[in-house]
């Protein structure tokens, strides 16, 4: 029997990848006013840009053979392809994700969430972005504090 299984305790492996997007935060519900209202400098029409630093929390049993939560090779293969190659230098706005959606970092953090669901090697449980030194956005299953 596996460790969690008679505990109900499981590991956590948190990893962090670097990308530099783009975004101009700008609701098309708000007028022109309320646009420079709500998302100031941000809203600026040619855009702006981060260099975000995006950390996944993955969560389960440890492997009695591995003695890991998962395969550090296979979580980074997964972010390369379905974080990294899909985000990195491009602007946001242009992606049809954030067609209909504000890409502000809360909705960046969502989606990177909703992407790491796929990935099979283990749960996640918490996405924290990094989008300045000031500035930090998290999301991920209530209670867990990593």
């Amino acid at each position: 029997m596996e460790e969690s299984s008679r505990t109900g305790r499981k590991a956590y492996l948190s990893r962090r990848y670097r990308l530099s997007a783009s975004h101009r935060l700008h609701s098309d519900a708000y007028s022109a006013e309320q646009n420079r209202a709500v998302y100031g400098k941000c809203n600026n029409p040619h855009g702006h840009g981060h260099n975000y630093i995006v950390e996944v929390t993955v969560g389960g049993p440890v492997d009695r053979a591995t003695g890991m939560v998962c395969d550090l090779g296979e979580l980074d293969g997964f972010a390369r392809r379905n974080l990294l190659d899909r985000f990195d230098h491009r602007n946001l706005n242009m992606l049809e994700v954030f067609r209909d959606t504000v890409s502000t970092t809360e909705n960046f953090a969502r989606e990177v969430y909703r992407i790491f669901e796929g990935f099979a090697g283990a749960k996640i449980e918490r996405v924290r972005i990094e989008e300045t030194g000031n500035n930090s956005f998290e999301y991920g299953k209530q209670g867990c504090s990593h």
